[in-house]
Order: C-alpha cells, then structure tokens, then sequence
C-alpha cells in the first residue's frame, strides 16, 4: 500500500514540474514577442521620421533647415530720352540674358531738348507722377532688376518715380545704371534706396554720353564688379 502511495505522489509531482515548466516557457515567449513587436514599432517610427525629414524642402540629412536657392531670372528695366540709355540696356540685357522692359510714358515728351528742360523741372518741383504705358505682367518671377535712366536735373525722371510706386520690389536685387553728360549717378543710388529699403541696391553704373553708343566693356566691368556672371 505505501508503495502504491508513494507511486501516485510521484506521478503528481511530475505532473506539476511539467505543467509549471510549459507555462514559464509560454510566458517568456509572449514577453519576447512583445518586445520585438515593440521594437518594431520603434524602428517603424524612426525610419517614417527620417523619411519625413528627407522629404521636406529645407532640410539637410540631419534635418537642420537649409536655404533653397532657386534660379534667379534677371529684368532690364529702362527708360531712355535720346537712346543713350536704351543702347546701355541692350548691352546689359544682351551679357546678362535678362528680359527687357521699356518704360514708356502714356503722353510722350517734347523732342526739344531744352524744352525738355523745363518739363523735367516742372515735374520734379511738383513731385510728378507720369503715367507708363503698358505693364510688367509678372515682375515677382524676377530675383535682380536692372534700373536705367538719364540723370535729368540730378535726379531720375519723375516717371521712375512712378516705376518704383508701382511694382513690389521688397527682395530682390537692384541694379542702378544712368547716363548722363557729367552729372553721373549724384544722389539716384540714395534715392532708390530710400524707395526700396527691403530690397539689395547695388553701386550703380555711370557712363557717359560719348560713350554710351559702345558701353560693353563698362558693362562688363560693371557686372563682375557686383559679382554677376554673364550667360
């Protein structure tokens, strides 16, 4: 009988070892599965970041924010009396590849040129705004524009004037160029900056009425010196 006894106690506690033993192996597995699916997710979120990172413009591999530079389109904007400055402008518009705009006023003026004269100093006295013909459909799309006028009684013509109160200008470049018999730029560098103050005004180029009927190589030097490549 005690043999017997001793028989079924021993098969109990086999039977207990074993159940135990099944059930910490069960427990280990859900703890690891748990773990690696942790894991995944973890590493799941760590790549959607660096993916997100990479895909936002303005941002470098380590996702600090960079300046995009885009490609800057240049603008020859003028107006021109006597040709002189029309012939800078082509010079400008021909090294540099950049659009052309003629500042045309709605009532032209005289062909005289001492009555012109006293035109200009008639609208200069009264702070004039002369009307333009036509329109830049899109000036925003340019990054420099190119400025250029006589220097009439030292100062622009009063229809650049009405140029600048017109177009947003606020960003971009610009570059000042005048002709004149020998008053040179006097203080239209100033004024534009005065007009323009968020945008980047460059030193202006001067050339003289002798010599504007051949200004590439003023032009030329005039660019370099502002650090533009020509096309």
């Amino acid at each position: 009988m005690k043999k017997i006894i001793a028989f079924i106690m021993v098969g109990i506690l086999v039977f207990l070892v074993s159940g135990c033993g099944r059930n910490g192996t069960e427990n280990r597995g859900d703890s690891a599965a748990a773990n690696e699916s942790t894991a995944k997710q973890e590493t799941a979120g760590i790549e959607e970041t660096a993916s997100v990172a990479a895909s936002e413009p303005g941002a470098d591999e380590s996702g600090t924010e960079t300046a995009v530079a885009g490609e800057g389109k240049a603008l020859v904007v003028y107006f021109s009396w006597s040709g002189n400055t029309e012939n800078v402008a082509n010079a400008i518009a021909a090294q540099t590849g950049a659009d052309v705009f003629e500042i045309v006023p709605e009532e032209a003026y005289i062909d005289d040129y001492n009555a012109l004269l006293d035109i200009a100093k008639e609208e200069k006295e009264s702070k004039a705004r002369p009307a333009i013909a036509g329109s830049i459909e899109d000036i925003a799309q340019y990054d420099i524009v190119y400025v250029g006028f006589p220097n009439w009684w030292s100062d622009m013509p009063m229809i650049l004037y009405t140029f600048f109160d017109s177009y947003e200008l606020s960003g971009k470049t610009i570059a000042p160029f005048c002709t004149s018999g020998g008053s040179g730029l006097s203080n239209t560098v100033n004024s534009i900056k005065e007009l323009e103050p968020d945008a980047v005004v460059l030193e202006g180029l001067h050339i003289g009425s002798s010599s504007a009927s051949n200004p590439d190589n003023a032009v030329s030097e005039w660019l370099a010196e502002n650090g533009i490549a020509a096309k």
